[in-house]
């Protein structure tokens, strides 16, 4: 079991669960249509943009299988993304991992500042085997992030699913335990 009691501190960010001072911070990234682009949601509206925040407020602890544990990036006391870890199988140890990223701070290293934390819960918290990140292969910067921290291309599904009412694929990354282990990035 995960449960955020407190706070994770890296050099330039904070890794939180979501409060409700954090609307406007999440509106500003969620509603635009470069965030939205690779989502399953379209851009948000102040209305469902509140009403997911609520939902995030909620994902504070991994502690059942099927559990999401969803962190705000705050650089600076602003929200400028998200990054989460979901349980997929308890039987098997398996979770996945994602963030998302205000366009405005992109190219800066946070999103793989705030994902080695979200490695870090997984593997050494949560004791994962296999962690897993998906992206949609038009996202190379997503991809090129996963190759970065030395997660390994597995799939590429190629119109595999509808998406946003057109055929999609999607890229499959995964790290292992002891991957992760023998990593320079384990060594904080």
């Amino acid at each position: 079991m995960v449960e955020m009691t407190s706070p994770i501190t890296t050099e330039r960010l904070v890794l939180r669960p979501f409060t409700e001072h954090d609307e406007d911070d999440m509106f500003e990234f969620e509603s635009l249509p470069d965030v939205a682009r690779y989502l399953f949601n379209e851009p948000r509206t102040r209305e469902n943009n509140a009403e997911e925040l609520a939902v995030r407020q909620k994902q504070t602890a991994l502690r059942a299988e099927g559990d999401t544990l969803m962190l705000a990036i705050v650089l600076d006391d602003k929200v400028i993304g998200y990054t989460l870890l979901i349980w997929l199988s308890e039987a098997n140890r398996q979770g996945e991992f994602g963030y998302v990223l205000h366009p405005g701070y992109h190219g800066k290293g946070y999103a793989s500042e705030a994902a080695v934390e979200m490695l870090r819960l997984g593997f050494e918290q949560l004791k994962l085997h296999r962690i897993i990140g998906r992206c949609d292969p038009r996202n190379t910067g997503s991809a090129r992030l996963m190759e970065r921290l030395g997660m390994r291309k597995e799939a590429h599904f190629i119109e595999s699913e509808i998406f946003k009412g057109e055929w999609g694929g999607e890229l499959h990354y995964a790290m292992l335990a002891t991957e992760w282990h023998e990593s320079r990035r384990a060594a904080r």
